[in-house]
């Protein structure tokens, strides 16, 4: 099984619906779990923050429905897509929409240090994924964590689980959909995220 985060950045791009559907063909060699970003949901968030002032569990509690917001608009886009819970079989598709369960989880800090980047690596532990991939509009220069960390590219929270949960994981640009089989298939190690 392969746990994949969608970022939100993607959210006004054409190639969400192609991840979409590149993922929906890809899952039925092995099952996919979708972690959303929170993309404008969660920027709504932040704005409020800043205007209202309210502290940072509460923004915490705000941005995990933010993600599900996104993951529901997902869900909505393809129709193989189906809500995850932790029933099982796994569906082939499924989107993870967080909840309230996910507050009383001492390891997930409740700020803004922690994204959903760092809520797809816990998640991909929970379930023993055997990958995780973070698609993201960004390009890298390096798979550093600590470097990627100090560049913004993935929460601060991200190196701390890490070194608990070192699940194989790579960063994939938004525009490189077309690699994923290759991806999948590959060494899970390879070009994979490390600490120094």
């Amino acid at each position: 099984m392969i746990v994949v985060k969608i970022g939100g950045s993607l959210y006004n791009t054409p190639e969400l619906k192609i991840w979409l559907h590149t993922l929906a063909n890809s899952s039925h060699s092995s099952p996919i779990v979708i972690v959303p970003g929170g993309g404008p949901f969660a920027d709504q968030v932040r704005r409020a923050q800043e205007h209202h002032h309210f502290n940072d569990t509460t923004a915490h509690h705000m941005a995990l429905v933010a993600m599900k917001q996104f993951g529901l608009m997902l869900i909505s886009l393809e129709a193989k897509c189906q809500p995850f819970n932790s029933q099982e079989p796994l569906p082939s598709l499924s989107v993870w929409l967080p909840d309230d369960s996910l507050l009383s989880e001492s390891t997930l800090l409740p700020n803004w240090d922690l994204s959903s980047d760092s809520l797809a690596l816990w998640l991909a532990s929970k379930l023993n994924a055997k990958q995780l991939l973070l698609v993201k509009h960004v390009d890298i220069k390096t798979t550093s964590i600590q470097q990627l960390t100090v560049n913004q590219v993935i929460d601060r929270h991200f190196c701390h689980l890490f070194k608990q949960f070192p699940i194989p994981t790579q960063i994939i640009h938004f525009q490189s959909y077309s690699d994923f089989a290759a991806i999948v298939a590959s060494d899970h190690t390879e070009s994979g995220l490390y600490l120094p």
